[in-house]
């Protein structure tokens, strides 16, 4: 298929080329040669307005309606086939392996979604009336779930299939009945527009309003902010930096009429290593995390990023194994140079921070290159430093040593909110895990225990979000079958002629 760098907008390939942006190719570093139009506040406007207005449409199919079209969606990113994946793993330096693993599970949530709508799994709540109830008689009453609108989604600069164009928050948003104006992330503008395409295609053969999707490329700032402040704009889905994420939501509160915002804004992962099982298992446990640690370069948001453990005896031989497999680890591709860029600068940060150079990994040959590292502080500088508080966007982790397990569960009371927080233990640390699991329970969204944090499984358990700043509604996901809600609002039906009613709640 052939890359246009243009916005799809209402159906139509718009937008001027020339003197756009360019992506770069992660493994060369290398700009490469297709230009990509920045969108312009007329075509940004008419994507959201055409949205609005094909949801006056879609806003009413019958889910069965909408479960063809998200399983359309999948097929047409499947037939896309090879050219997909080599786009994909030029513009972020990410294996095929990992692309096709991607662009599965991307499929997997179309057709979650489609499964779900099909089997009535959204179906609303009927009370019935009870006209002979004393002393006044019971109204008939009928709860059901409407979509909100027009949805604003920001594609993830991580994964560039499954949160990103047709991700997550596109397929719930879909599901739910609402359009999508798709802000593409700058860092794989060719992997969104053939994503975008097979969306258009699936529109097409769907024979639905060509304003249920649209794709807005392009680096300026100004885009995202017309988009979270349109009036005719009802949700935004984001998946960023702490800091973007924070301007967002900013825009959004000063708008006339709120709207939500869910953000996925950043997390550590703290790994909780109980006692005994650094004595049992400590070496066998410093190599698993560096290897949690390396996937994607350490650019998964599950990333495990600090570990909690006590400094007792068996702790050297911990260090020690995880020194080893950091200093094994290449140096390995970041998604852009720019992430480069802000990793090492983060890295020379925490250099100066008070933290102890534990390994570091092997040297960077070129500059978009990035080395592994991993780094020690005690409970109080860990308390005291705020950078150290913070995410690393790459492979870098951290160890806090603590004490004992009283200083376990005080760390635990200096994180901010988490996606996810493992334990490793054995049976014999029971007793001292499960105070450790009633204090981390309320900092994070999912608490592992004996597993790696990165992974999150698409079912209808899941739970992918947690307490600001890993996201910035705290009662919801953003992956699994309850990601829906986020787009639909309640609304009661009292007293109302069958007529009137959803077929849902007929």
């Amino acid at each position: 298929m052939t890359i246009s760098g243009k916005n799809l907008v209402a159906g139509e390939w718009t937008g001027k080329v020339e003197g756009g942006f360019t992506a770069f190719d992660a493994n060369t570093g290398e700009a490469l040669l297709q230009s990509y139009a920045d969108a312009t506040e007329a075509e940004i406007n008419e994507a959201i307005v055409s949205a609005n207005e094909a949801f006056k449409t879609f806003g009413t199919l019958a889910p069965a309606q909408r479960a063809q079209f998200l399983r359309t969606i999948g097929e047409q990113i499947v037939a896309l086939g090879d050219e997909l994946v080599e786009i994909a793993t030029t513009e972020t330096g990410l294996p095929a392996m990992r692309i096709q693993g991607e662009r599965g599970r991307t499929v997997g949530q179309l057709n979650l979604f489609a499964d779900l709508l099909d089997s009535g799994e959204y179906e609303g709540v009927i009370d019935l009336a009870d006209p002979q109830r004393e002393p006044l008689p019971k109204p008939d009453t009928r709860l059901g779930y409407i979509p909100l609108g027009v949805v604003g989604v920001f594609a993830a600069s991580n994964f560039p299939l499954a949160f990103s164009t047709a991700g997550g928050d596109t397929a719930s948003a879909l599901a739910a009945g609402c359009p999508v104006v798709m802000k593409a992330h700058a860092a794989h503008p060719g992997t969104a527009e053939l994503v975008a395409q097979a969306i258009l295609k699936a529109i097409e053969i769907c024979q639905l309003p060509k304003g249920v999707f649209s794709l807005l490329q392009g680096k300026n700032y100004a885009i995202a902010s017309q988009i979270v402040t349109h009036p005719l704009v009802k949700a935004v889905g984001f998946t960023g930096s702490e800091r973007v994420g924070l301007i967002l939501q900013q825009q959004i509160n000063e708008r006339p009429e709120p709207i939500p915002f869910y953000g996925e804004l950043g997390s550590l992962n703290p790994q909780m290593i109980m006692a005994n099982k650094v004595a049992q298992d400590g070496e066998v446990l410093a190599q698993g995390l560096v290897a949690s640690l390396m996937m994607g370069q350490g650019q998964f948001c599950t990333s495990p990023g600090v570990w909690a453990i006590v400094e007792d005896d068996n702790y050297a031989a911990f260090e020690a194994a995880a020194a080893k497999a950091i200093c094994e680890q290449p140096a390995g591709v970041m998604l852009t140079p720019k992430m480069a860029e802000g990793y090492i600068a983060t890295v020379e940060a925490w250099k100066n921070s008070g933290a102890t150079i534990v390994a570091k990994g092997k040297a960077a040959d070129v500059a978009h290159h990035a080395s592994a590292y991993l780094f020690s502080a005690d409970l109080a500088t860990f308390k005291n430093t705020d950078l150290l508080r913070e995410e690393v966007f790459g492979s870098t982790a951290l160890i806090v040593r603590c004490k004992d397990a009283a200083e376990q569960q005080e760390f635990i009371s200096y994180i901010k909110g988490q996606l996810t927080g493992a334990i490793h233990a054995v049976e014999a640390d029971l007793d001292a895990t499960r105070q450790i699991a009633q204090l981390l329970v309320h900092k994070v969204g999912r608490l592992i225990y004996n597993q790696m944090p990165t992974g999150v499984e698409v079912c209808a358990s899941m739970n992918h979000g947690g307490p600001f700043p890993a996201s910035t509604d705290l009662r919801t996901t953003s992956v699994g079958s309850k990601a829906i809600t986020r787009f639909q609002r309640p609304i009661c039906y009292q007293n109302m002629p069958e007529e009137l009613l959803p077929s849902l709640l007929k």
